[in-house]
C-alpha cells in the first residue's frame, strides 16, 4: 500500500511540475505516454509587432522528438519602417528562431521571408532532418496592409 500511495505521489509531483515552463501551452499526448504538443510564443527579434506560436511534439524520454511543427504568426504590435529596413530581403531570408529536437543535431527553425510583390512576411518553420522521406514544415504569413511599414512596402517594390 505504501508504494502504490508513493507512485501516485511521484506521478502528482511530475505533472505538477510539467506545467512549469516559459510555453504558452503544453498538452499531454494521453496518459500512458511521454509525448507532450508544447505550444511556445516566440517574438521577432527584429519586426517585434509579430508573435508567432509554433506547436511541436516534445518527447520526454527518447533521443529524438518527431519533426511535425505548425506555425501561426500574428500582428500584436506595431509594425515600423525602421524594422523592415532591418529584414533581410533575399529570396531565402533569415532564421529567427531555432531550437534543438534531438541529440542527433536535428533542429526545428524558423526562417523569415519578405515578399515583395505581396508586401507579405512569411515565416517558415521546418526540420532540419529528413524522416519518413519528407522534411516537414509549415508556413504563416503576416500581411503589412494596414501596418506603419505599409508606406515602406510600397516603395520597395
Amino acid at each position: 500500500m505504501y508504494k502504490y500511495r508513493f507512485f501516485l505521489a511521484t506521478i502528482a509531483a511530475v505533472m505538477t511540475l510539467s506545467g512549469c515552463s516559459d510555453d504558452a501551452a503544453k498538452v499531454s499526448l494521453g496518459l500512458f505516454t511521454t509525448k507532450d504538443v508544447v505550444v511556445s510564443a516566440q517574438q521577432d527579434p527584429i519586426v517585434t509587432g509579430v508573435t508567432c506560436h509554433i506547436s511541436h511534439v516534445e518527447a520526454d524520454f527518447d533521443f529524438s522528438d518527431p519533426s511535425d511543427m505548425s506555425i501561426a504568426c500574428r500582428q500584436t504590435g506595431a509594425i515600423t519602417a525602421q524594422q523592415m529596413q532591418q529584414v533581410d530581403l533575399s529570396k531565402d531570408g533569415e532564421i529567427v528562431f531555432k531550437t534543438s529536437k534531438s541529440i542527433l543535431f536535428k533542429s526545428l527553425k524558423v526562417r523569415r521571408i519578405y515578399d515583395t510583390k505581396a508586401r507579405t512576411l512569411l515565416y517558415l518553420s521546418y526540420s532540419t532532418k529528413e524522416t519518413s522521406g519528407s522534411h516537414h514544415h509549415a508556413l504563416s504569413t503576416v500581411p503589412l496592409y494596414n501596418t506603419q511599414a505599409w508606406e515602406w512596402a510600397t516603395r520597395t517594390e
